[in-house]
């Protein structure tokens, strides 16, 4: 240990992110990381959660930013540590949620190893974050700690990275960790409000599309009080379910595709479009045209221009208050004509009945989303994987209550349903929650199994076993091309969850499937389901969707 007064670096490290609230650390540490550690051991506030690899991890970390709305911190050593944390940080950084990444380095004062193991970690990291800073300096650590969660927090929130040389990790200090300081978003400016209430007021049809950045739960309280005055019709994107519960009479469907579902017929109808917490990184729930209806764009930032994106107004500012100020403004219009946007919610719904009752087996995706839903309270979690199964439940799952379908439309990265499930549960352990993974995405970070028993989790991993990558199979179909390349064997996942200490069940039938569902979600533990699904009809089922559209309406 090197000489000098003070505490170490280290020490002082943890103490600021005890400052900070932080409560878990997640990750794989190395030697690197080994003087962190040492000072981690001790602290009283943080918990380490070790993981089975930095990719699990980071989603982990990026899944409490989700829930929480603060900082999820995970730690990695140098090189391969620090590259495994990639994936993560850009799925943290897209999708919007606080996280810092805390990585070892060599001494980079004096290293008697070369260049061994040793990679840019900071440059590596800087399109993917919000910030990225190689410590160099004790003395530096409390401001560089205050400054990655301020940055990892403000809107958009994303992902930070602070790389901790060994040295710099032993030297000692007399700094102190700094408060956090007391911030309130800014609210939108009331000439900005009265542009969109006016042209709300004068429209004919209009319509709310409710995005990812409106999924906070103070605007999702102002939003539902804005409907029930205005009685305006809204859809959701796949990253704003269950901002509003969708059993709501005026819900008119989630955009899980950008054009051609029964959502999108209402959105034609509509002459003024209130897009909310909209983010471009998410596939468009709609197209922007030339002549088309007036777009209101109302978020925290200015609107990032695209070709099929180009508000005509923004009110910008803090979303609930400016949505609180619309509310209070607004006259509602008698000559608003929204039922004919309803109609064609009722004839998408009417569509779907018939397929979420069909039993057939192997599973049929509609009805696995029917089911799942009878089995899953008002409150329990589902954190979904990526795969085709996706969309079957952007557009069929009915959420009640905001973040209770984790899905990612931004990085859409496979791997991620099983850690932000494991989250989850650590958090609200008292909901029930359920990961739903394709074969393929599963596996991408199977060994987190282990984690999960180990920290005595209660949660159900539903896999949809089609020995297929299904979505680009899917896709490989419909651009004409040969059946090649995408089909795998698949270990036994029933041996495999038992291995681990959980509990494994295989589906048989329909009836099963219930059973199952039901049996997972009241007994203690970590269950695995591994689910036969019939993806046979996926191409089939959204041309009928256009089809049942035209002629239906």
């Amino acid at each position: 240990m090197s000489e000098g007064s003070g505490k170490k670096a280290s020490d002082l490290f943890i103490e600021c992110l005890e400052e900070e609230g932080c409560e878990y650390i997640f990750g794989v540490p190395g030697e690197e990381n080994l003087d962190f550690l040492d000072s981690l051991s001790r602290s009283k506030k943080i918990k380490l959660v070790l993981t089975r690899h930095e990719q699990g991890a980071g989603f982990m970390a990026a899944t409490y930013g989700r829930h929480t709305g603060k900082t999820g911190v995970c730690i990695a050593t140098l090189g391969p540590g620090a590259t495994n944390f990639v994936t993560a940080a850009a799925y943290a950084t897209l999708g919007g949620m606080p996280m810092l990444m805390i990585t070892g380095q060599k001494p980079i004062k004096k290293s008697k190893q070369g260049r061994f193991q040793i990679l840019d970690v900071v440059s590596m990291m800087g399109p993917i974050t919000k910030f990225t800073h190689q410590m160099a300096s004790s003395d530096n650590i409390p401001s560089r700690v205050r400054e990655a969660y301020r940055l990892a927090e403000e809107e958009k929130p994303g992902a930070t990275h602070i790389e901790l040389p060994e040295d710099i990790a032993d030297e000692h200090t007399d700094s102190r960790p700094l408060k956090r300081s007391l911030v309130r978003r800014p609210s939108a400016d009331p000439k900005s409000v009265r542009q969109a209430v006016e042209a709300l007021e004068n429209a004919k049809s209009p319509v709310l599309v409710i995005g990812a950045g409106a999924n906070r739960t103070m605007t999702g309280r102002m939003l539902l009080q804005f409907i029930e005055k205005t009685g305006i019709p809204f859809l959701t994107t796949q990253l704003g379910k269950g901002v509003i519960d969708e059993r709501h009479p005026k819900f008119l469907g989630c955009a899980a595709l950008s054009a051609g579902d029964f959502v999108h017929r209402a959105i034609e109808d509509s002459d003024c479009i209130v897009n909310i917490g909209h983010d471009v990184i998410e596939k468009p729930p709609f197209f922007m045209r030339d002549g088309g209806p007036t777009v209101i764009h109302v978020s925290s930032k200015t609107a990032e221009v695209d070709p099929v994106y180009f508000p005509h107004i923004e009110v910008i500012g803090d979303i609930a208050n400016a949505i609180w100020q619309m509310k209070e403004d607004i006259v509602p219009s008698g000559s608003w004509t929204c039922g004919k946007m309803l109609e064609y919610r009722a004839a998408e719904v009417a569509h779907t009945a018939p397929l979420a009752a069909d039993a057939r087996f192997p599973i049929f995706p509609p009805h696995l989303v029917s089911e799942i839903r009878a089995a899953m309270p008002d409150d329990g979690i589902i954190c979904l994987d990526n795969g085709v199964y996706k969309i079957w439940f952007a557009r069929g799952y009915t959420a009640y209550r905001p973040n209770t379908v984790l899905l990612d439309n931004a990085l859409a990265t496979m791997g991620a349903g099983l850690p932000s499930a494991m989250m989850s549960a650590m958090i609200y352990p008292e909901r029930k929650v359920m990961a739903i993974c394709g074969d393929g995405g599963f596996m991408m970070n199977s060994q987190e199994m282990e984690t999960a028993v180990r920290l005595g989790l209660n949660l159900t991993v539903l896999i949809l076993n089609d020995s297929s990558y299904g979505m680009i199979r899917w896709k490989q179909a419909n651009m004409g091309f040969e059946d090649f390349g995408l089909t795998y064997g698949n270990p036994d996942f029933v041996k495999y969850a038992e291995s681990y200490g959980a509990q494994g069940h295989r589906v048989e039938s329909s009836a099963h499937l219930k059973e199952l569902l039901a049996h997972c979600r009241d007994t203690p533990g970590v269950h695995l389901i591994d689910c036969p699904v019939d993806y046979s009809e996926n191409d089939q089922i959204l041309n009928k969707d256009i089809k049942a559209l035209s002629k239906a309406l």
